[in-house]
């Protein structure tokens, strides 16, 4: 038997979204080896495939390169490309492949006459403001094993699960027998989830494995001391009759599946991250799952069958969308909401105003956006939180180690400095706003990357505003990556909030030649016929204006940086481009700019 996992091969959800937008290009045509190939040479055409990766690139010829790096280059480029890596079972298996993370989410299928069909959650994840979270719960709440689209997981071999759900009641479970034993309830390890749950394979066993969790947790310090987790793993495996191929691979699995699972919101992070449980502010829409479904798999008739079920953003009706399971979810909320208001009003944090909340509606769709409405505001507070909190010197000093440290960090790095950078944000001023643009759970925790059709962060400040785009890219794919796209989305937010003057931050290890250039020319000439003030720095020189800040509050402690000393640092490095000649002096001047303003406010 094999473990069940979710496809490593797409592992982040923009470039799924980014591969089904180039699918989108083949609907209607009949999916054949000729549109299997010209998919895959789609995705190279348009970075998506290919670009930034070493492994990809390491084989090329000086040729290849100078194609995949330009700007742009034609159909007949990138298939030679393609053909020169000689791929076994030719490009259109590679097209193959890469349609199977989008045909297992349910957001395409081949339909009718073997012709490309979006389904209409696929349709949702391409409108410009879908809901990540949604989409990811909405498609695992159905996949399952058995399923049409594939022999790996039959039912003869004894697979019948929704694994989604089944980690659901797993959960539950064990932390069920953690309160009947007196032991700590804290959800499941990693290590627990990548023995236990990656080897349920039939919901019926759910109990059984619960039990066999509390046994192992019980036991595991005497497993510890005679014997490594991989011996320990080989030994479970084999005597459950699954494929062993390594520890490190069931690791990789199981850490996988958390982080898809996490975007869906249900689920958050405990115990320094080692541990996955059941988020608590969603009890009543977890209950009313865990009292519907038993987690078994249902039967289909075929494939399309199943896949038209999958992509169905109408299916299955969520048990918690009745007017009584909804009027108990704004309860639930109200009540949370109350209790941030009151910590935060005990600290003398001022709390953004909020309308009434409407609790007793007949209207299922009244009650649904008012409690969209209060998870948004429950996030207004926890940023008001947090923006106070990043005051205490503590916290400044914790901010700069983690931008210091930032490549040693074992999370989700580019989550990480996205996060690091909010923070960074949030503790240089007075800002009436810092908004992050990455998808964050109940717990505020971020679950990944902003997407890419906005800014990272957004800033709003009384006397102007901007945007910061962060990068942990520092070969020429950042400016492949970033160039155009910060420009592009730093003109929308320009038009959108034209009424104060706007610039955008940006961040990165170190700024590569041809992007400074890039932002050079918007900032001393034009971009789409305007100038654009664009400030580019690094991490390193973003570490030194909170050093700045740091030196100044500790000399005097009620010290607050203004929103426009901030102003005034981003104004001189865009008058700097008046001085000289070339986009290298402009950058290589920064570093005097930033401890000449530096100096004014820790003097």
């Amino acid at each position: 038997m094999k473990l069940w996992s979710i496809s490593t091969t797409v592992r982040n959800p923009e470039r799924i979204r980014s591969f089904l937008k180039v699918f989108r290009k083949l609907e209607g045509a009949v999916w054949n080896n000729d549109t299997q190939k010209r998919y895959q040479v789609l995705l190279l055409q348009k970075k998506i495939y290919g670009s930034n990766s070493s492994q990809f690139e390491q084989t090329l010829s000086k040729k290849h390169l100078e194609w995949l790096h330009s700007d742009t280059f034609t159909n007949e480029q990138a298939e030679e490309i393609l053909e020169s890596k000689n791929y076994k079972g030719d490009i259109q298996m590679r097209g193959r492949q890469s349609f199977n993370q989008i045909k297992k989410m349910g957001l395409a299928y081949i339909g009718e006459g073997k012709k490309v069909k979006i389904t209409t959650v696929g349709e949702s994840f391409l409108s410009e403001n879908y809901d990540l979270g949604d989409i990811f719960f909405r498609s695992f709440l159905k996949w399952q094993y058995p399923n049409p689209s594939t022999n790996k997981y039959a039912e003869k071999d004894g697979y019948n699960v929704k694994p989604l759900i089944a980690t659901f009641h797993l959960i539950n479970r064990v932390n069920t027998l953690c309160i009947e034993k007196g032991i700590k309830e804290k959800g499941v390890s990693r290590i627990e989830f990548a023995l236990f749950f990656t080897t349920l394979s039939n919901y019926i066993n759910i109990d059984s494995v619960a039990e066999e969790i509390i046994s192992f947790r019980e036991g595991y310090k005497a497993v510890k001391e005679n014997k490594t987790i991989e011996k320990f793993a080989e030994e479970y495996f084999s005597s459950h009759f699954f494929e062993y191929k390594s520890w490190g691979n069931a690791k990789d699995y199981a850490d996988n599946i958390i982080r898809n699972f996490r975007l869906t919101r249900f689920f958050y992070l405990r115990g320094n991250d080692f541990y996955i449980d059941m988020e608590p502010r969603r009890k009543i829409e977890i209950d009313s799952l865990l009292e519907t479904y038993d987690a078994s798999a249902k039967s289909f008739t075929s494939k399309t069958n199943y896949f038209v079920y999958l992509g169905d953003a109408t299916l299955p009706e969520l048990p918690w969308e009745t007017k009584t399971k909804l009027q108990e979810v704004v309860k639930l909320l109200a009540a949370d909401v109350e209790t941030v208001e009151n910590d935060l009003k005990s600290k003398k944090i001022s709390v953004p105003n909020r309308a009434p909340i409407i609790t007793e509606s007949d209207n299922t769709e009244v009650l649904k956006t008012t409690i969209e409405n209060l998870r948004v505001y429950r996030r207004t507070l926890n940023d008001a939180g947090i923006h106070a909190e990043l005051q205490l010197l503590e916290n400044i000093e914790g901010c700069i180690e983690s931008l210091k440290n930032i490549f040693k960090s074992k999370g989700k790095r580019p989550v990480e400095l996205e996060r690091a950078i909010a923070f960074g944000l949030h503790i240089l001023n007075d800002a009436i706003k810092i908004h992050p643009n990455y998808p964050v759970g109940d717990d505020n925790q971020p679950t990944f990357t902003a997407p890419a059709n906005k800014p990272d962060i957004e800033c709003f400040y009384q006397s102007f505003n901007s945007i910061c785009e962060v990068t942990l890219l520092t070969s020429r794919s950042q400016w492949v990556n970033e160039g155009q796209p910060v420009m592009r989305h730093f003109r929308d937010f320009e038009i959108a909030y034209n009424e104060k003057q706007s610039y955008c931050l940006f961040v990165a290890p170190k700024i590569h030649r041809d992007t400074g250039n890039t932002f050079w020319i918007s900032v001393k000439y034009e971009y789409e016929g305007q100038k654009q003030k664009i400030i580019p720095i690094t991490i390193q020189q973003f570490v030194e204006i909170l050093q700045y800040l740091l030196r100044a509050k500790k000399q005097k402690s009620d010290y607050f940086l203004s929103h426009k000393k901030i102003q005034e640092l981003f104004d001189s490095i865009i008058l700097a481009t008046e001085s000289v000649s070339k986009s290298d002096d402009w950058l290589a001047g920064i570093p005097t700019l930033i401890d000449k303003w530096g100096e004014t406010i820790a003097a």
